[in-house]
């Protein structure tokens, strides 16, 4: 689990099924668990070290996200994507997340973009060393913050969703192509939102989903 996650759960004093589920969730959203991987509920259970109680209330809680898949015999597997599932993440993403950034660019501080411009440093750190798990958490966790600061929570949730079913897929395309083939809108997206224009922040976040979805398809035609 990432630092900064941890330190948020560990502030907030989730329950212990709740850690659970979010290590899973982790799992899952950084492919560690690859799409199209099947695992048994008593290898989860040995991988989290955690009781069959929790790890199967996670697996119901995931399953319900469309993270996770039952298969029968005690198994599950994260669901592969096809065409049509990548069709409809790009219709939601390029609709919601401009949403939430143009929300954002009428909110934001200084301060924020200096953190969002220091995790924007880790991500081109790990695309230089090739460091694909720091790629994908930091990745994630500058679009996480920037979605936060739209104070915008059902939008928020509806798209971490949306990622949780685009995250094992990035990880196959990292895989394939490397970090250092991966591109981003980040620096134009902060600049944006710095000068206070929230439609160019917006572009510049739907070109940045273009970028990866396209990443997704190319791979998914090349597998």
């Amino acid at each position: 689990m990432g630092s900064r996650m941890k330190n948020e759960i560990s502030h907030l004093k989730v329950p212990a099924h709740e850690l659970v589920y979010q290590n899973l969730r982790e799992l899952i959203l950084f492919g560690e668990i690859a799409p199209g991987q099947t695992v048994t509920i008593k290898g989860l259970i040995e991988q989290l070290n955690a009781g069959m109680t929790p790890v199967r209330e996670a697996i119901r809680r995931l399953s319900a996200e469309g993270a996770l898949t039952f298969q029968g015999n005690r198994r599950v597997i994260v669901p592969t994507l096809s065409e049509q599932n990548v069709s409809e993440l790009n219709f939601l993403r390029r609709a919601l997340e401009p949403k939430l950034i143009a929300m954002a660019t009428k909110r934001v501080k200084s301060e924020d973009i200096e953190d969002l411009r220091r995790i924007d440093r880790e991500l081109d750190n790990a695309i230089k060393s090739g460091d694909i798990n720091a790629y994908l958490r930091q990745n994630y966790w500058f679009h996480k913050t920037l979605y936060k600061l739209a104070e915008a929570p059902i939008l928020d949730q509806v798209v971490d969703i949306l990622w949780l079913r685009y995250g094992p897929s990035l990880r196959v395309v990292c895989g394939r192509i490397g970090t250092l083939n991966l591109t981003d809108q980040h620096k134009e997206t902060l600049n944006a939102m710095s000068d206070g224009d929230a439609q160019r922040a917006a572009d510049a976040i739907r070109a940045d989903i273009t970028q990866g979805i396209d990443q997704i398809k190319y791979s998914m035609r090349n597998s």
